[in-house]
């Protein structure tokens, strides 16, 4: 039953942390990058969806699935971050490391999508603050809120993840 507690409050903290994360990066990104003219031409207008479609606005909403994926995957290495000195840096590289530059498939920012894919390496390039932030922000949140559990940590982020779904699926229905 304490470990069932203890996976619960993990899965808590990474998919909030997550959500709210990717949420704010999304806004500030979408804004200072222009992403509503960007998505709708060069390269990035071939495969990103235009920011009025309403599966984008949904988003946000739907992270929850991965946050639901990165508890799975954190679980067991869980204390390499959360225990041990500079362990937001430790969780940080990993997401750059094995998520953003080092992915599978040829993606924008990666070094596959950089060798396999047409994207120009300007466009490669673009979109990497807003992933690099999100992730460095999740860290750091995830690491401290370990680091000095308070109630309030549980209300902030249950008011703006509860903010991030409400109105992301609002966005959904009225885009």
């Amino acid at each position: 039953m304490k470990k069932c507690k203890e996976y619960l409050g993990f899965f808590w903290r990474i998919c909030s942390a997550h959500v709210v994360t990717y949420m704010i990066m999304g806004i500030l990104a979408s804004f200072l990058l222009n992403y509503n003219e960007r998505f709708v031409s060069g390269t990035l207008g071939l495969y990103m969806l235009p920011t009025d479609t309403p599966i984008v606005a949904f988003g946000p909403a739907l992270q929850v699935i991965r946050g639901i994926i990165f508890t799975v995957v954190l679980w067991p290495i869980r204390n390499t971050f959360i225990e041990e000195e500079k362990g937001w840096l430790k969780l940080w590289g990993l997401f750059v490391g094995l998520a953003i530059l080092g992915t599978a498939g040829p993606t924008p920012g990666s070094i596959e999508g950089m060798i396999y894919t047409k994207v120009s390496f300007a466009e490669h390039i673009f979109g990497l603050p807003e992933v690099i932030i999100q992730t460095l922000l999740f860290s750091v949140l995830v690491y401290y809120w370990y680091k000095r559990p308070s109630r309030v940590w549980n209300i902030v982020m249950g008011i703006l993840f509860g903010l991030t779904v409400f109105f992301s699926t609002l966005g959904y229905f009225f885009a």
